[in-house]
């Protein structure tokens, strides 16, 4: 048969590819050879679902639930999600404003495909998440990037953004704490950088879904900031479900019907199974483990954001979140590419250079997770300094 030959959208030319799992690819090659490979690459969690939830999972399978539920979502779910908002934030959010989504991913794509125009513009931080500026380009949309350092902790700011906006742009995107840089938006910021926003008649998304994985302060949440925002939020991360894809989006009163309509329509349902589970993630038994979770991921953070600095690894903003460390290698290199790809090969610790993020600097960063255990870490620390002993 012939290959197709028919036009391919014109879109696809602005997607670039996830340049992470180049590296993952040759670091199973490796591993599959037989050489030894510390993973602290993908950003998911060692951890897994905890008892209450995979129990509630199987019980739901047992019984049978599984059929479509609503688009967007079970009612008990999105209950059980506004009652956390009150209990961990001090927020009250009607529940019929929980949109229950097929992952954070699922969110996105539904609030621009609610908000953006063909030719529309978000506002974005370099770095940043190399999905997020996707999802945007699949609406025809444009993403920004603004390039963002260390004086502002590598995002945006209302300074940036009265800089940054021109006559096509429409809103913006912020995630905190972020991806690649571990690092949140202080509340004062975060709310003048909306009230920006609002002032230029546009709309702001906030990507919370490391939220709740805050080791320095306790986390807060955009909604406190106002019904006009749309935040979403994950079950994968701080929760531990990253296979079961399931996320929620709290969006303003005014926009469930719309966005419930593109979520009947894309998407049918999120999973039934991943729902009944995840209604126990707020339970006491849940919570508990959860929070010894995340205080390991909190010492972790410490030991390795020391050990770096020891080997001469600038980390020029102490990431207070998420599970990365975005550290500055140009004392050792100026190709972050290159560097990942040969201390793989002759250290095998696997670690993701910057050029999936952004164009700001890229070259001098690598983005590392410390989503693994202690003694893997240490082991880690040990093949770097070698490495480092060499360059």
């Amino acid at each position: 048969m012939p290959p197709f030959a028919g036009p391919m959208a014109a879109r696809l030319a602005h997607i670039e590819p996830f340049y992470v799992m180049e590296i993952v690819k040759e670091a199973a090659r490796l591993q599959a050879s037989g050489q030894s490979i510390i993973h602290l690459s993908i950003g998911e969690p060692d951890f897994t679902a905890p008892p209450p939830v995979t129990r509630a999972a199987a019980d739901a399978l047992a019984s049978g639930r599984l059929q479509y539920t609503q688009a967007i979502g079970l009612w008990s779910l999105r209950e059980a999600i506004a009652a956390d908002y009150e209990r961990t934030f001090g927020v009250q959010i009607d529940p019929a404003r929980v949109i229950v989504t097929a992952g954070a991913s699922a969110a996105l794509l539904l609030a621009f495909g609610t908000l953006l125009d063909v030719g529309a513009e978000v506002l974005m931080p370099d770095p940043t998440y190399p999905c997020n500026r996707h999802f945007v380009a699949a609406f025809n949309g444009v993403a920004k990037l603004v390039p963002c350092g260390p004086g502002t902790r590598f995002q945006l700011d209302d300074t940036l953004v009265d800089a940054s906006w021109g006559r096509n742009t429409r809103g913006v995107l912020l995630a905190s704490p972020s991806n690649p840089t571990g690092t949140s938006i202080r509340r004062d910021v975060l709310a003048r950088t909306i009230d920006e926003t609002r002032h230029r008649g546009g709309f702001a998304v906030i990507d919370e879904i490391y939220q709740r994985l805050c080791y320095d302060a306790p986390p807060t949440t955009a909604l406190a900031l106002g019904d006009d925002v749309f935040v979403l939020n994950s079950f994968s991360k701080y929760f531990n479900m990253t296979g079961w894809r399931l996320g929620w989006m709290v969006v303003p009163p005014n926009c469930v019907g719309d966005v419930e309509k593109l979520a009947q329509n894309l998407f049918v349902c999120p999973s039934a199974l991943a729902q009944h589970a995840a209604l126990q993630c707020f339970s006491a038994e849940a919570l508990e483990i959860y929070e010894a979770r995340r205080a390991e991921f909190g010492r972790r953070r410490d030991f390795l954001v020391a050990e770096l600095r020891r080997l001469g690894m600038e980390v020029p903003v102490e990431p207070d979140g998420a599970f990365y460390i975005y550290a500055d290698i140009r004392r050792f290199s100026n190709d972050s590419w290159g560097f990942a790809f040969d201390l793989l090969r002759r250290a095998g610790v696997c670690l993701v250079p910057g050029r999936d993020f952004g164009r700001a600097e890229t070259n001098h960063f690598v983005r590392i997770s410390y989503a693994t255990d202690r003694a893997r870490l240490q082991e880690a620390v040990d093949r770097l300094e070698r490495f480092l002993s060499t360059q």
